[in-house]
């Protein structure tokens, strides 16, 4: 158990029985009344970052969270199969559990399971991958980097990014997991 008056950044904490993982925590005292712990918190189930109060003396289960590389194998359907690479375990996830975490993963890709007393709850894709534009209008000759214009293009994975009007069919772009935002070309 830990004290909301102990919380520290990057802490994950048990609270109404999500996991929560501590952002930015701040003691205030104010000249009337009791002292109070304002924090930004991050539910790791829904993603959802939420700012509460509390009093610097309740307590809150900690919660072990396990961090474990997987290998994403291939779908079937509405089921996932993922490989342990040192058991060589394989474990099946259906997609609301996966939900679009996937979204610009490829098969055979590296992903860490998020795990908390061995339920998994959570999948952590790469910062950024390079996928290849399978489908996009053509670019226009003088459209520059510098352009700033976007234009809608599908990446091998199925998923819709905006790329820049010079970005062509075949090219290989970084893509931001977390965002789903054009970073440049591989």
């Amino acid at each position: 158990m830990v004290q909301a008056g102990d919380f520290k950044n990057g802490l994950t904490v048990q609270i109404e029985n999500d996991i929560f993982v501590i952002l930015e925590f701040q003691h205030v005292k104010p000249g009337k009344g009791p002292a109070f712990v304002r924090c930004k918190i991050k539910n790791l189930k829904s993603g959802a970052i939420i700012e509460k109060t509390f009093r610097p003396e309740e307590k809150f289960p900690n919660a072990h969270i396990e961090r474990k590389n997987m290998q994403y194998l291939y779908r079937d359907g509405d089921v996932f199969h993922f490989m342990d690479n040192d058991t060589y375990d394989q474990i099946e996830l259906n997609a609301k559990e996966v939900g679009n975490s996937l979204k610009f993963i490829k098969e055979n890709e590296i992903v860490k399971m998020l795990s908390h007393n061995e339920k998994v709850f959570a999948i952590e894709p790469p910062q950024t991958v390079e996928l290849e534009i399978i489908e996009t209008e053509p670019g226009i000759k003088g459209n520059t980097a510098s352009g700033g214009g976007t234009k809608p293009a599908i990446v091998e994975t199925g998923a819709t990014v905006l790329v820049p009007l010079f970005i062509n069919t075949g090219e290989i772009v970084k893509i931001d997991t977390e965002s789903g935002e054009y970073k440049g070309r591989a």
